[in-house]
């Protein structure tokens, strides 16, 4: 059986530019065939109303919906449109989110809210398109190091089985916590499981300041240095998760989970063995 599945990205989050890629790393995996549907970096309601509806046309076995804070009004419009589908859908957004995961149950949506997936300092006498790169290839490092997308990849992969095995679907509910993300990344070292929490904090300190410095402080000369520093303490979590590997690395410990022939996900730690 081959899953199909259609994801819409709206706007922009960390896990957002690779999300497709975590699910085919290697473009040969036989049992899924996804489809990517986008609004661009705007994420307003007419934004989703145009592009929300495209993805029937492919007729997925379940959608995702990915974009900053599902409270906003156009995730809103978002969520309201796929739950009027006949497919299941998840939600995956920042921590914005949390505060509608009760809404998500009862419109019968999953959700995976990434706690520590931060706004960016969104001020243009700040941020031009080469600090929004900065921005999320450090994001991006620290929820990949820390093992935050593995569990995204892990909680994909189940839906994906049970329409494989035919067994009843079960949408997530998910709050991917420091806990729970370096829980999967699988670090045998303490101090390296230490760095890879103390960086997805990190992280999620970044979008309190940002938070700061885009909406609550008037004049370019206060808030200036506040987007700047969280975008500093951006590039140190990434540092820290990227210290937090070295260290796995340096123990031939690095848990690594390819997809296998057959789209099952396989494991290894040692660097010179094969996946089973």
């Amino acid at each position: 059986m081959v899953v199909k599945i259609g994801i819409v990205k709206s706007g922009n989050i960390g896990v957002s530019p690779v999300l497709d890629l975590l699910l085919d790393e290697r473009a040969d995996r036989p049992n899924i065939d996804v489809r990517v549907f986008g609004s661009g970096a705007k994420m307003n309601p007419e934004q989703v109303e145009d592009v929300v509806p495209k993805v029937e046309q492919f007729d997925p076995d379940f959608c995702i919906f990915i974009s900053p804070n599902p409270g906003a009004p156009g995730p809103a419009k978002a969520r309201e449109l796929l739950s009027a589908m006949d497919k299941p859908a998840v939600i995956i957004g920042d921590a914005p989110g949390k505060s509608k995961t009760e809404e998500m149950d009862e419109q019968g949506l999953g959700y995976i809210i990434v706690m520590s997936d931060p706004m960016i300092g969104a001020k243009r006498e700040w941020l031009d398109p080469t600090e929004m790169a900065i921005f999320n290839s450090d994001i991006l490092k620290v929820l990949a190091e820390t093992g935050a997308l593995r569990l995204v990849q892990n909680t994909i992969d189940d839906i994906i089985n049970a329409f494989d095995n035919g067994d009843e679907i079960e949408l997530p509910k998910l709050i991917i916590t420091a806990e729970k993300a370096v829980d999967v990344a699988g670090f045998e070292n303490p101090y390296a499981k230490a760095k890879a929490i103390a960086a997805y904090e990190m992280a999620g300190a970044v979008a309190n300041l940002d938070m700061k410095g885009c909406f609550m402080t008037k004049g370019y000369e206060n808030f200036i240095p506040l987007v700047a520093a969280a975008h500093e303490m951006a590039s140190c979590a990434a540092k820290l998760a990227s210290e937090a590997r070295e260290i796995e690395k340096s123990n031939d410990t690095v848990l690594r989970t390819p997809h296998m022939k057959e789209g099952q996900t396989g494991s290894k730690k040692d660097l010179i063995s094969k996946p089973e």
